[in-house]
């Protein structure tokens, strides 16, 4: 069952269109790796899909009881982010704020799922640590346990290895494909990556300012646009 749906989606920036022909859909359990060149519109498609860019055209559907507010995002780190001076376990809680409500105040049931994401993650023996002080691996493992504690059906990952070592980068990728198997919680990952991408993918969207393929990863390897990306690599 679908959970997400793209139609016919066009983007523009003061009347110039940056992205256009976007259609694809996304059913529970799915793992979606979203790669492309640097402008090709990955960064505008995510914006659309967390409903801070309005299309200029097409539509995006959210369906299984799911909202724009319940979708887990794990952003692009900036510098003044990776110094933000708050402990681990506030920045995990954080992720709970949308499912206050009306309430003031975290409850009981928040605080657990703050504790157990943070469990999931391996940090709990270091919640009280400033996250400024951390390893780019572990602040990346904060912000993952933030981002489930806003949904349980979907994650969207915006360059989540970007900056980190070959272990850490390795340990992250294997932590979000658990997360995907073992909880069925659906997964968009924009990737650079495209080895990995379409290693631990169900499917790939492969964008250039339009959509130049949309299919899954094992369709994607035989493409002659994954051999031209990768310049002869094998895949």
């Amino acid at each position: 069952m679908a959970i997400l749906e793209c139609k016919d989606l066009c983007f523009a920036y003061e009347g110039k269109r940056v992205l256009e022909g976007v259609n694809f859909s996304l059913n529970a359990g799915d793992y979606l790796c979203v790669v492309g060149e640097n402008g090709s519109g990955k960064s505008t498609l995510i914006k659309g899909l967390l409903g801070l860019k309005a299309p200029e055209q097409g539509s995006i559907t959210l369906s299984d009881g799911l909202k724009a507010t319940e979708i887990g995002y794990l952003p692009q780190q900036t510098q003044v982010q990776r110094d933000f001076p708050a402990s681990v376990y506030e920045v995990v809680l954080s992720g709970c704020l949308n499912s206050l409500g009306s309430k003031l105040f975290y409850t009981k049931e928040l605080k657990q799922r703050a504790m157990e994401n943070m469990e999931r993650m391996g940090i709990e023996e270091i919640k009280d640590e400033s996250y400024q002080n951390l390893s780019g691996g572990q602040q990346q493992r904060v912000l993952l346990a933030r981002a489930l504690c806003a949904t349980k059906k979907l994650l969207l990952l915006d360059e989540p290895v970007t900056g980190l070592d070959p272990i850490a980068s390795g340990e992250m990728y294997n932590l979000i494909k658990l997360i995907n198997l073992c909880d069925n919680i659906s997964v968009i990952m924009v990737s650079h990556d495209i080895h990995e991408a379409v290693r631990y993918a169900t499917h790939i969207l492969h964008l250039g300012h339009s959509q130049l393929f949309f299919g899954t990863a094992a369709e994607y390897r035989q493409s002659s646009l994954a051999r031209r990306f990768l310049g002869g690599g094998q895949i």
